[in-house]
């Protein structure tokens, strides 16, 4: 049987101590692939709930993906609809499907991460909006992000920075802030990150984008004063991952201090990005929530339902 030396079997043992930040990244990579597909794929999708023309309808589709109706437009954010992020296989269908969508005015992606855009569910979008009316929806991105999107078939791309304002599909976007980081791959730190806040027709909701917990939260609100935050609650686990993720304890800190009336959590549940366990986040987040005296407006929406806003009531659509 061969056998090292001492000698080597130290500098092996002080290598992988002290390995390269890509080793131990694909090293965490490997460890959670293999646990993706170590049980079925749970939930199902559900067809679209409509809102009224007055309403803001805000539809979970799972992770960081959401559907908004928001003064008769319809909005994707961060669409990720495949099975696998490459190797990683999600845990939970996504609640909507695209041959169930209406046609999509207006496409918003807050970074360039696998988990926040995926090219091939923005192509599945932009074909079946075309189907369906003749014309491509437009796309909104960080700046530096703009190269990733453009082959895609939209009919216009709108690059941001932090509290730019764009006026678009009768909408007011402006991107907000977040305490993140944008590289598609490790080297590209060029590529921008944020958030938005979406307003039209009296209405407005906030897509935080990934981040960890900071002073921006009361900015935003100060500022732009959302109705609906949509803030993430998962991969905060180990505790150097909150460097760039807020727990759930932070993100309900970070609702409060924007002001907003209501909250859905996100980035949860549909990937393994973090080793809590993945029933853990809306546990702990309403757990807090009743602590502090605001669980009536915290709603945790399975994938597929959407939270109705509008001008005498609130409500969980098909519920």
């Amino acid at each position: 049987m061969f056998r090292t030396s001492n000698s080597v079997e130290r500098y092996m043992f002080g290598w992988w101590k002290n390995k390269p930040f890509v080793i131990t990244k694909l090293d965490q990579l490997l460890r959670l692939v293999h646990e993706s597909h170590a049980q079925p794929i749970t939930g199902k999708s559900q067809p679209l709930e409509l809102v009224g023309e007055n309403e803001l309808g805000v539809t979970f589709i799972g992770h960081s993906s959401f559907m908004l109706q928001i003064n008769g437009k319809n909005l994707l954010v961060d669409p990720v609809l495949t099975k696998r992020l490459v190797l990683l296989r999600r845990q939970r269908r996504p609640g909507l499907r695209v041959k169930d969508m209406p046609p999509i005015d207006l496409v918003l992606v807050t970074h360039a991460h696998m988990d926040h855009l995926s090219l091939v569910s923005l192509r599945r979008v932009v074909r079946a909006t075309k189907r369906l009316t003749g014309r491509a929806p437009e796309v909104v991105v960080p700046w530096g992000v703009e190269d990733l999107v453009k082959r895609l078939g939209f009919s216009r791309v709108h690059e941001m920075k932090w509290w730019e304002q764009l006026e678009v599909q009768s909408l007011r976007v402006t991107m907000t802030p977040c305490q993140h980081w944008g590289a598609r791959m490790f080297r590209d730190t060029h590529r921008g990150y944020g958030g938005y806040v979406i307003e039209g027709g009296g209405r407005s909701v906030y897509h935080s984008g990934d981040t960890a917990y900071f002073g921006g939260f009361a900015e935003i609100g100060r500022r732009l004063q959302p109705q609906v935050a949509l803030l993430p609650i998962g991969a905060y686990f180990p505790d150097s991952y909150r460097a760039v993720h807020t727990s759930p304890e932070e993100a309900l800190r970070g609702f409060v201090e924007t002001g907003a009336e209501h909250m859905v959590p996100m980035h949860y549940g549909t990937f393994r990005l973090g080793r809590e366990p993945m029933e853990e986040p809306p546990v702990r987040l309403m757990a807090e929530a009743q602590r502090l005296g605001v669980e009536r407006s915290v709603r945790v929406l399975e994938e597929g339902k959407t939270l109705r806003v509008g001008a005498h009531r609130l409500e969980l659509a098909g519920i």
